[in-house]
């Protein structure tokens, strides 16, 4: 179709000439002043995304990874306590409890939005749940007051993992703002990227914002004087300058993701090979797409339901046409062989077991063009033809 012959899943070389010569820019100014640790980048950078995500401090840090380890580190959360999350999805959500000597604990996922399932969290609190971490999938934030309440009455500690949700919003709440924590990645794949690997923490407490501050320069405070035990979770100046040039066009590349979503959806349906995910067990259509069940969906991923076992040969076909997809993940936390002592069965958790052996995500940055949807979903068509 108009000379499309192959899209890619992500094409991160794709951005218009003025902000290369922007980045180029900025390289050299950082380049020449020779701060490239901490310094008035990062300090300029945290400022912003403060600003942009409604909260009163923002750390920049290492990774996203970094940020959930520094936020539960803060916590104090350790050995013989217990943290509540999904088990589909990213493995550094669970991975970060497990090195601190904590358990993660497993719930299961809504088959709609792919989001915890958060009538399942209650039951999961013991005497021993020290904090939970919903995970805003995808781009899409989770029903976070059902979450709040529990973890209120509990006394338990929320993390946001909004590694995929910068801009996303529950009743006009920032994705972020919401938890003790919340925590970010700026990984290249992410709607605000890096160009390396970089990431968030943000909190509205004062005093768990100061003590993750000392803590992410090895707990000295002055320096060489340590009270507290921390690591090194610095970003770096170079990467906070980068992103600077890119975080006020964020909105406006989250818009154009969002066009590309809703062409995806009407091509899907037209071609009658695609109805809404609705959370169903069945469906007339052989693949479901996205709802944004919150009023804003970012779309991180534009991740399908493939319904009739055919998942990796619809895969295969796509790869074929070179059309790349990703499957985002082909297994749940609970099925990872490092988590096996804990001792789940299979079955243990349906609803992402199901999603694990189902989803498939294509491609939606936005440079994405028009014809280059129109490509991917005629050739989902012809599969099924």
């Amino acid at each position: 179709m108009n000379g499309v012959s192959n899209v890619p899943l992500l094409d991160l070389t794709r951005f218009d000439v003025e902000v290369e010569a922007q980045l180029n820019a900025v390289f050299a100014k950082v380049l020449k002043s020779g701060m490239y640790i901490m310094g008035p980048e990062l300090a300029a950078f945290e400022t912003e995304c403060a600003q942009v995500l409604g909260v009163k401090s923002a750390l920049g840090v290492s990774s996203g990874t970094d940020a959930l380890l520094l936020a539960m580190i803060t916590l104090g959360i350790g050995a013989g306590d217990e943290v509540i999350c999904p088990t589909f999805t990213f493995f550094a959500t669970a991975g970060c409890v497990w090195r601190l000597g904590a358990k993660p604990v497993f719930v299961d996922s809504s088959l709609k939005d792919f989001n915890i399932l958060t009538e399942s969290v209650e039951d999961a609190i013991t005497p021993r749940t020290k904090a939970m971490i919903p995970v805003h999938l995808y781009g899409q934030c989770v029903d976070m007051d059902p979450l709040l309440q529990v973890a209120r009455r509990a006394n338990v500690q929320v993390i946001e993992d909004s590694a995929q949700a910068i801009g996303a919003t529950d009743r006009n709440r920032q994705a972020g703002s919401m938890g003790a924590f919340g925590c970010f990645s700026f990984f290249p794949t992410k709607n605000l990227g890096a160009l390396g690997d970089g990431g968030l923490i943000t909190s509205n407490d004062s005093v768990l914002a100061a003590k993750a501050r000392i803590l992410r320069v090895h707990g000295g405070e002055p320096k060489y004087y340590h009270s507290l035990v921390g690591g090194n979770f610095r970003l770096d100046a170079l990467q906070a300058a980068l992103l600077r040039i890119k975080l006020p066009r964020l909105e406006a590349s989250t818009v154009r993701r969002k066009e590309n979503a809703k062409r995806y959806c009407a091509h899907l349906r037209d071609k009658k090979v695609g109805a809404p995910n609705q959370g169903q067990t069945t469906a007339d259509a052989p693949v479901l797409f996205p709802v944004a069940v919150q009023a804003h969906h970012t779309y991180n991923q534009f991740v399908l339901r493939v319904m009739d076992g055919k998942r990796d040969a619809l895969r295969k076909h796509l790869n074929e046409r070179k059309i790349g997809t990703e499957i985002y993940y082909p297994l749940a936390l609970h099925q990872q062989k490092c988590f096996a002592e804990l001792g789940h069965r299979a079955g243990a958790f349906p609803n992402a077991e199901r999603l694990a052996n189902e989803v498939l995500a294509l491609p939606i940055f936005p440079e994405l063009t028009s014809d280059e949807i129109d490509y991917v979903v005629d050739a989902i068509a012809a599969f099924y033809r």
